[in-house]
């Protein structure tokens, strides 16, 4: 496809969570630039926070609707509407059939309408943006980009799940998630490492509010710890990771639990919040561990899963030469760094204590064996990058 030849032509990116709205302005032109980036958080809680160009506000924001009105009015501040050529959007799941960046028609919403089912905590949040956005800019071309697109190929192995066979054929199988997220950071690292790093044995570890690790050969993915939801595989901040399947009938008799309770506590109410008792906040969390038991037993447990995935992963691969942590935490929480490689020695993984508290791109010692590196992630730069591809 063409690039748009007109040099005030943007793209916006829409990147939703559960209680968030991150919008970002980038040039049409290749290469992108990106201009400018906002957030609206803590959707549908008494207090929302509006953070832009380093500043933070409180706002009112009762559902994403209204926080996307609160951007689009920021965004033309920035920029005019009539400049906006596109509008990329993530979209967390893409089942069976989606795995390539897509002009949004309307056989393709009804599709993603019918996906819910595979992902009903994202998918019809980012369905009413998209019909925010056609509303706030109908001459942009809609895009959508699918954080399961990274991981489609994945070996058969890693794919296929342990149940009857009959299940695959209805779309049941190991999609993996912020593939967005990993796309990035594969590239951040050949840009700035080389494609010797970007193409050996690399482990990711995207360690947010959700979590997962990928495992990588050839700059592929061979394995990734979520499953068929981003409920799945280690423990998050309110998310439970993977979970004994009977639970689901233990909690039925006991507590008469149904489906959607159940699904409510694993996504909600589990993870560091549920262990603690307290609080999903990491940075609060090793703030009173010391004192707290409860927010011990947490941080320890997310960071034993996490070392535990990563020496799994590494048998995957047959060895390990790169490891990048990532996300929120992975990137601003040096102690949990430092615990989860503690568990790794054997790898050949040594940190350097100074470089890994100031979060230097390279945290590993001298001689180490393994490359252990702080990468600053950029979702939005991802979906720009796969819109500017698609649109004309």
């Amino acid at each position: 496809m063409n690039t748009p030849a007109n040099p005030d032509a943007h793209i916006l990116t829409v990147n939703a969570g559960s209680s968030s709205i991150k919008l970002a302005i980038f040039t049409a032109q290749k290469p992108i630039r990106k201009l400018h980036e906002a957030v609206v958080e803590n959707i549908g809680q008494p207090r929302a926070d509006f953070t832009a160009d380093g500043q933070t506000r409180p706002v009112t924001a009762e559902d994403h609707a209204a926080a996307a009105q609160l951007l689009q009015q920021w965004m033309t501040t920035r920029i005019t509407d009539g400049d906006i050529t596109a509008v990329g959007h993530r979209i967390v799941h893409g089942g069976p059939k989606y795995y390539q960046p897509h002009t949004v028609t309307q056989d393709l919403l009804v599709d993603l309408q019918a996906l819910s089912a595979f992902d009903p905590e994202h998918i019809p949040v980012e369905l009413g943006l998209i019909e925010t956005f056609q509303a706030l800019l109908p001459e942009a071309q809609q895009v959508v980009c699918f954080d399961t697109a990274f991981h489609h190929d994945l070996p058969t192995k890693a794919r296929l799940l342990p149940i009857p066979r009959r299940f695959a054929t209805q779309g049941v199988r190991r999609y993996g998630f912020h593939g967005l997220s990993y796309s990035y950071i594969v590239e951040e690292l050949r840009r700035v490492e080389g494609a010797a790093a970007a193409n050996g044995k690399l482990i990711i570890a995207h360690l947010g509010s959700g979590a997962s690790l990928a495992a990588l050969r050839g700059g592929k993915p061979i394995d990734t710890t979520m499953s068929m939801t981003p409920t799945s595989g280690i423990p998050m901040s309110t998310r439970s990771g993977d979970l004994d399947p009977s639970l689901a009938l233990y909690f039925s008799r006991t507590l008469g639990y149904d489906a959607e309770r159940f699904q409510q506590m694993a996504n909600f109410e589990s993870g560091l919040l549920g262990i603690s008792e307290t609080t999903a906040d990491m940075e609060k969390l090793l703030e009173i561990e010391a004192e707290d038991p409860r927010a011990k037993d947490a941080v320890d447990i997310f960071c034993y899963q996490i070392t535990k995935s990563i020496g799994g992963l590494a048998a995957a691969l047959g060895g390990l030469n790169t490891l990048v942590f990532t996300g929120g935490m992975g990137e601003r929480a040096p102690v949990i760094r430092a615990r989860i490689c503690a568990g790794l020695e054997f790898l050949g993984i040594t940190l350097d204590d100074g470089q890994n508290q100031v979060a230097a791109r390279l945290v590993s010692a001298a001689g180490s064996g393994v490359g252990v590196h702080v990468i600053h992630t950029d979702e939005a730069t991802t979906i720009a990058r796969e819109t500017a591809e698609l649109i004309t």
